[in-house]
């Protein structure tokens, strides 16, 4: 494949960073909190240990809180790659998330499940 000038194309980098967007204000949902600008999720003001991936999808989530955001979306913005059919990584990832939230928040629910569609984020205890 080649680029513009006759060389080799480049491709794009993944984002390497834990935050793509540029929105940078935290989100507080009950005990939780996601502080975007420390590249950090609380609990309690303790830290929530999670992958880079996983900060990345729940501040997405969570700035776009009630919003249904389809797969496709949620992977363009984190993954920064165009989604393909039968990808699964946004379901695994979201489960990992889940399952981490519930253990530091036994009680409540912030991830649903919108069948066919994709994720809403929305605190509910």
């Amino acid at each position: 494949m080649e680029g513009e000038n006759g060389g080799p194309a480049t491709i794009p980098a993944a984002p390497t960073g834990p935050i793509i967007g540029g929105d940078q204000t935290p989100v507080h949902a009950g005990r939780l909190e996601v502080r975007p600008a420390d590249h950090a999720a609380l609990v309690d003001g303790r830290p929530l240990v999670l992958t880079i991936r996983e900060l990345q999808l729940l501040t997405e989530l969570a700035h776009n809180a009630e919003r249904v955001m389809t797969r496709e979306e949620l992977y363009r913005i984190v993954w920064g790659h165009t989604y393909r059919q039968g990808d699964r990584s946004i379901d695994v990832y979201v489960g990992r998330l889940r399952s981490k939230l519930r253990r530091a928040l036994p009680g409540w629910s912030f991830i649903h499940t919108h069948t066919g569609i994709g994720y809403r984020f929305s605190p509910q205890a």
